[in-house]
């Protein structure tokens, strides 16, 4: 789990304008310690963790379907990448297709939510997910645990 006592680090890359301002706004409202980065594609969220100054982030809320370089892409680069393994990595997307949902867990993606509609589900999504316990998500990954609803 995630200890509260330093700012929790949460990247959200979604290319949608409308999505991110309410992500950000619902943890705002959360009142959560937290340090928000939003990107607006793949290639903008790439740059960023390659970058060697990049402290890395805790949660990573990654967009399948994004411009220059999609979710998948991205996971794909991510999980290659040994300095990244410590990333949880949550699928955030209006796809609920079953192909989505197999190839991000083939992947190596943590979990995936479909976005909620409403902005009190998503409220409650961000802070279920925050507050997982990564550690035995992460170990025990299998199909059952990895498509998350409220």
């Amino acid at each position: 789990m995630i200890t509260h006592e330093n700012p929790i680090h949460i990247l959200l890359a979604d290319d949608d304008e409308d999505d991110r301002a309410f992500f950000s706004e619902a943890i705002t409202e959360l009142k959560m310690n937290n340090k928000l980065t939003l990107f607006k594609d793949g290639k903008d969220l790439m740059d960023y963790l390659v970058h060697p100054d990049t402290h890395l982030p805790h949660i990573l809320f990654l967009d399948i379907n994004m411009p220059y370089k999609n979710g998948i892409d991205c996971l794909k680069e991510i999980r290659a990448d040994g300095r990244f393994k410590e990333i949880s990595i949550a699928i955030y997307s209006t796809s609920s297709s079953e192909k989505d949902i197999e190839d991000t867990f083939i992947e190596g993606a943590n979990i995936y939510i479909k976005k909620p509609n409403d902005f009190s589900e998503l409220k409650k999504v961000i802070k279920d997910v925050v507050n997982m316990n990564w550690q035995f998500h992460s170990s025990g990954l299998n199909k059952e645990t990895f498509f998350f609803s409220i």
